[in-house]
């Protein structure tokens, strides 16, 4: 595996070089909670139709990747029914029109196992992809994660999902500190908050990439195998 061929991909602050069999495609938290109407995004009165208009570009990408013989990797943020993973200062923040547990019209929101947690059908896993159940904004909280990706000797990342400052930051920030090589693809991710995903990719690969990286999804599947 060392010896596997590098791949490059065109990115700010430059180059991105990866080889594909020890490179992660993951997708964060791509859950009708966040991106439908009805759900706990939706609840804290934001527009998703912003996180709706990334689902093309994530499809092509996940359907080059898959084809090219890369691994992918699905997180879902949610919590046990009794909530005893979901702590008061997480639930009661905010002022939401429904909390975290409450029933909505997709079920108890960010609750395992409701209709709400599943990821959109336009993006659903497939056998051998790994779905990662976490309760925080990071993907290494609480998860198994690092051993997954230490069992099948990943060393890069390429980050999508929703939402760009909060739980795909935060993960990216995790795997930095864990040496993990990083790159964010920016027309595959989104915000609410269109100011908040300006500032995140500028905060992600200013100072040389201190972070990781910024690339675009046409260069990405540009650059695998064909």
């Amino acid at each position: 595996m060392a010896d596997a061929p590098l791949l490059t991909l065109p990115a700010q602050p430059g180059p991105f070089t990866f080889p594909l069999a020890q490179t992660a495609l993951v997708l964060i938290d791509m859950q009708r909670d966040f991106v439908e109407p009805g759900g706990f995004g939706a609840s804290l009165g934001n527009d998703v139709t912003r996180l709706q208009a990334i689902v093309p570009a994530l499809r092509r990408l996940l359907a080059a990747w898959r084809a090219a013989g890369g691994w992918v990797v699905h997180t879902r943020e949610g919590h046990r029914p009794d909530l005893s993973d979901c702590p008061p200062a997480k639930r009661l923040r905010g002022a939401p029109g429904l909390r975290i547990g409450d029933a909505g019209p997709m079920g108890r929101l960010l609750v395992q196992g409701e209709p709400g947690h599943a990821i959109i059908p336009e993006l659903a896993p497939v056998e051998g992809e790994l779905v990662l159940d976490k309760p925080g904004k990071g993907a290494f909280y609480g998860t198994d994660l690092q051993q997954h990706l230490a069992e099948r000797g990943i060393t890069h990342l390429v980050f999508t999902g929703v939402t760009t400052e909060v739980c795909v930051q935060t993960t990216m920030r995790e795997a930095n500190d864990r040496g993990y090589d990083c790159v964010l693809i920016e027309d595959a991710t989104e915000s609410y908050f269109p100011e908040f995903k300006a500032a995140t990719l500028a905060m992600v690969r200013a100072q040389g990439a201190i972070v990781g990286w910024t690339a675009t999804s046409t260069d990405l599947i540009a650059a695998l195998p064909g």
